[in-house]
């Protein structure tokens, strides 16, 4: 039977931070436009900000279709699968914002993730998500996985970019400054990386 929880703390945050792997879904308000779905999966690139508020690092890619929904309305759902130990799976329906790199806020937010180097990666944004429901379900048809490690092909392709020629990487791509729908996508061209600041 699924519970509903009122912050992420406890057993449910040792949960969904000790996962290597969750999924984000976004769409547009149009009722026609395109759903996305996207897997996200570089260790160290999530955080839990507070009881309520969690973070995950953007990178480099061919589309920007949850920025372009999340700047259009918002709306956003994480999800993370028990696919070792017990089964369970967690959901987070809320409010997300990307913070872009010339964001005031981006260098302290840029300061919650230690555990990874963003710069090979071609970090465009911080995704911001505000619970506004927290849920569990059983997950008793989830399969059983073994996680490996992570891919080093991301890093390896984008670590060969600087910022500009990331920027004009994302201005050959025809669905990162616009969605696949046409609404707006990545703001470009592409700030600098600021210098990271702890607050």
């Amino acid at each position: 039977m699924g519970k509903t929880y009122e912050r992420i703390d406890g057993r449910l945050r040792t949960f969904i931070e000790e996962q290597p792997l969750f999924f984000t879904a976004t769409a547009p308000l149009d009722g026609d436009g395109t759903v996305n779905l996207s897997p996200k999966g570089v260790r160290g690139s999530f955080a839990v900000l507070d009881e309520r508020t969690v973070a995950y690092l953007d990178f480099a890619g061919s589309n920007a279709e949850t920025i372009a929904h999340l700047r259009e309305n918002g709306r956003i759902t994480l999800m993370w699968c028990a696919f070792q130990g017990p089964p369970n799976i967690v959901r987070v329906h809320g409010r997300g914002e990307p913070v872009f790199r010339d964001d005031p806020r981006f260098p302290a937010l840029l300061g919650r993730f230690p555990g990874v180097d963003p710069v090979p990666h071609g970090l465009r944004a911080v995704i911001v998500v505000t619970a506004g429901l927290i849920r569990d379900t059983c997950g008793y048809a989830v399969p059983f996985m073994t996680y490996d490690e992570d891919r080093s092909l991301h890093a390896d392709r984008f670590r060969r970019e600087d910022d500009g020629s990331l920027s004009a990487y994302f201005e050959k791509k025809p669905d990162v400054p616009t969605s696949i729908d046409g609404l707006p996508g990545l703001p470009l061209p592409l700030p600098g990386m600021p210098a990271l600041r702890a607050d």
